[in-house]
């Protein structure tokens, strides 16, 4: 294990955290920099907030084609993804596009 101290882990994990512009008030950066000053501290939790920032789980238990493009409405999740990337940068659907349903 290495010498660092785990508040000063996690808080290197927590600046090196992508920020949320969907979610400006609830940023995971300052969850853990404030998790990093509290007194029962774990290496667990260390290790567990890494996992999260390296996707760990998406690269063990890769998500299948059948799951991501269902046969119901194969483009559901690539809409979904544009327009989460979209509204990020402040770009929305014409309220007819909307109303109509047309993307």
């Amino acid at each position: 294990m290495t010498t660092i101290p785990l508040g000063s882990q996690l808080v290197k994990i927590a600046k090196s955290w992508k920020y949320d512009p969907l979610r400006p008030t609830l940023q995971m950066e300052t969850f853990l920099t404030s998790l990093a000053a509290h007194p029962k501290l774990t290496p667990n939790a260390v290790r567990a907030a890494q996992a999260l920032q390296d996707n760990v789980a998406q690269k063990k238990w890769p998500a299948s084609p059948k799951l991501t493009h269902p046969a119901s409405m194969p483009e559901y999740y690539d809409r979904l993804l544009e327009g989460v990337e979209k509204s990020a940068k402040g770009i929305g659907r014409p309220w007819w596009k909307i109303f109509f349903g047309v993307w």
